[in-house]
């Protein structure tokens, strides 16, 4: 056995451990819960799980993803690098890192809260009451005497009877454990608070009268990259705390099928289900109870919304069949669970939702999504589309529904892309070139004054458009005109320069490759057939949409002129277009706080037709047609014209 001692960047720590001769680095830093970033789960193809030697001697060579000089500076990558000697390796604080900073919303300046309240009043508009089944209750009771012996627990369900109106009350053993203290502490005069529904009344909580926590439900969307959650008051809906963290799952694969196939190894369903619940949510929820300045048994309902495999991860069931022919999960709907099983941090017996799945590849979080946008409620076609780790459409109107999904890949969430991360700080989100200097103005998300790190989803449509309108790069993604900012390797492969290494803050370039272009062509590529084929299938075409409501949280938002120029939307009207941000999210809160919203979400994945890309014999030839830049027929993208 071998000594391997990781040291981390920016941080005071040391972590020493042993490993076996010949395991690779990565699999010794995912043995000892250190995060390095692996999108493609150590096959070596994305070239982000770099460590720096900085003492001792690892079995690695230089590689496409290594320069020479990065290697004679020690760089090396984790899963090209066995363990041959004790070594002392340092983990770079990378943006693009899975636990990168989990972010809390500042909500004074409200503008987080107009949006939930802007969500609320819709879908009140729609007809959906905005009202649960819980209750707070104020209850006094006659203390006992030597003349009047009855037990606690009678007591309290005799009072409760009595204020509710329910002939059964039923006391779980969270309550009955701490009932004696909490009454006599509090001279008998109790707040209660329960869920009364079908003439039961449920307790979830007994506290002191003069207790003033609130009573909360916790809405999170499980991304394949992010995390993003909203703490809310189940009574007033006051948003009391919202945050967001990258999904600890990536350390085993940007996608989905790589964290499948690492769950079917031994010990991979704990793995991946402690990755998700006590590496990343876990710490989420504790960061937001302390914001909002509640305990964790404030919680009593939780709700998910995910995709098909993210829920089998976090419920810790079998994914596999998820990716095999016939593609079909273990569930699409699960109920009557509650939290203490999976051990979250919150109050035991709360409820936990989970936003139903209608497809292999189509989970709650469009079902949830396909809920806020309000396509159910409209008589004009509409078109939903999210755009993640993978991309999901859904079209229809109130009559009915159609989803699919697509394999557009991590390019979205800036997985694939050589200098890509998520939409935090220091992520470029916005690119705009002139195209006679090509000399680049950026965004970047975060403080003014903060310095590019790498480059979003938003940054990377925006990229590839300019490129494409200056005629730096063809319609094929090649590299085509020179200049300061374009680059040539040994090979003669191009990339266009973004940010010198003197510009950005980590030091070293960031830059869009063509791998990169190829990449995020195949992915827009993937969207736009998608589209063709949906429509197609139903003997209508682009000029039947109404609205094209786009989700995801690919960056502030997008431009959608880039996105059409470059072939990922249709060329429609571009007032028809609307970004509506983490409808996942959105929907998984409006589920959590009203019960009728929670029971349409159900009726839309019951009501909606699943379409299987896979099986048509039309989509290769359109998805070919749809890899060019815009697209192999010019006449579907009159306004996508270069200026040079």
């Amino acid at each position: 056995m071998y000594q391997v001692t990781f040291v981390f960047e920016n941080e005071d720590k040391r972590l020493e451990v042993s490993a076996a001769p010949e395991s690779t680095l990565l699999e010794v830093a995912r043995a000892a819960n250190v995060a390095i970033d692996a999108p493609c789960s150590g096959n070596g193809s994305c070239g982000k799980c770099r460590v720096k030697l900085v003492e001792g001697t690892l079995d690695s060579m230089p590689n496409s993803h290594i320069s020479e000089a990065d290697y004679l500076d020690g760089w090396r990558l984790a899963c090209a690098s066995k363990v041959i000697a004790n070594v002392t390796v340092m983990v770079p604080d990378i943006a693009s890192a899975y636990q990168s900073r989990m972010k809390t919303a500042d909500l004074s300046s409200g503008e987080e809260i107009a949006i939930f309240e802007k969500l609320q009043a819709d879908i009140q508009a729609a007809g959906v009451a905005f009202a649960n089944s819980f209750v707070d209750l104020s209850i006094t009771m006659d203390e006992p005497s030597l003349d009047d012996t009855m037990p606690d627990n009678e007591r309290l369900e005799w009072a409760l009877q009595a204020a509710s109106g329910c002939e059964r009350v039923v006391l779980p053993y969270f309550v009955l454990k701490k009932l004696a203290k909490v009454l006599r502490q509090s001279d008998f005069s109790v707040r209660v608070i329960a869920e009364q529904k079908n003439g039961v009344l449920t307790v979830y909580d007994v506290r002191p009268a003069d207790n003033t926590h609130p009573v909360c439900a916790l809405a999170i969307d499980i991304g394949t990259t992010t995390v993003s959650a909203v703490l809310v008051d189940l009574f007033t809906g006051k948003l009391l705390s919202k945050a967001s963290a990258g999904n600890g799952q990536i350390r085993y694969g940007a996608d989905v099928i790589n964290r499948i196939i690492e769950q079917g190894k031994p010990g991979g369903v704990k793995r991946l289900q402690d990755a998700i619940i006590q590496q990343t949510l876990s710490p989420l929820i504790a960061a937001m109870c302390a914001d909002a300045k509640a305990v964790a048994s404030d919680i009593v309902r939780v709700c998910i919304a995910s995709n098909t495999t993210m829920n089998h991860l976090f419920l810790g069931v079998d994914a596999n069949p998820v990716r095999m022919e016939p593609y079909i999960p273990s569930f699409f709907r699960v109920e009557n669970l509650r939290c203490g099983g999976l051990h979250l941090p919150v109050h035991p017996e709360a409820q936990l939702l989970i936003a139903p799945n209608i497809g292999s590849y189509v989970g709650g979080d469009i079902t949830a999504g396909a809920f806020t946008s309000l396509i159910w409620d409209k008589d004009e076609f509409s078109l939903f589309i999210d755009l993640g780790t993978n991309g999901e459409i859904v079209f229809g109107n109130r009559d009915f529904m159609m989803s699919c999904a697509c394999s557009a890949g991590p390019a979205f969430e800036g997985g694939d892309i050589s200098c890509g991360m998520r939409a935090t700080d220091g992520a470029i989100e916005a690119v705009k070139l002139d195209c006679v200097t090509m000399e680049p103005t950026i965004t970047v998300v975060g403080e003014p004054g903060q310095k590019p790190v790498g480059i979003c989803g938003s940054g990377i449509i925006d990229i590839i458009a300019e490129l494409y309108r200056c005629g730096i790069i063809s319609s094929k993604g090649k590299f085509v005109r020179e200049g300061k900012r374009v680059v040539r390797d040994h090979h003669g492969m191009g990339r266009y320069v973004i940010a010198f290494a003197e510009e950005s803050e980590t030091g070293r370039e960031i830059s869009i490759t063509e791998v990169d272009v190829d990449s995020f062509i195949r992915a827009k590529g993937a969207i736009f057939s998608a589209i063709s084929i949906m429509l197609s299938s139903l003997d209508m075409d682009v000029s039947v949409l109404e609205h094209i409501y786009v989700a995801g949280g690919i960056g502030s938002g997008i431009n959608m002129e880039n996105a059409i120029r470059i072939g990922m939307f249709p060329d429609v009207e571009r007032e028809k277009f609307a970004y509506i941000g983490n409808s996942s999210l959105a929907g998984a809160y409006a589920m959590a706080r009203s019960d009728a919203a929670a029971e349409k979400v159900h009726e839309i994945a019951a009501n909606m037709t699943y379409l299987e890309l896979s099986t048509n014999p039309r989509y290769m030839d359109e998805f070919v047609a749809a890899c060019f830049l815009p697209h192999t027929d010019a006449a579907l993208f009159p306004s996508a014209v270069q200026e040079v």
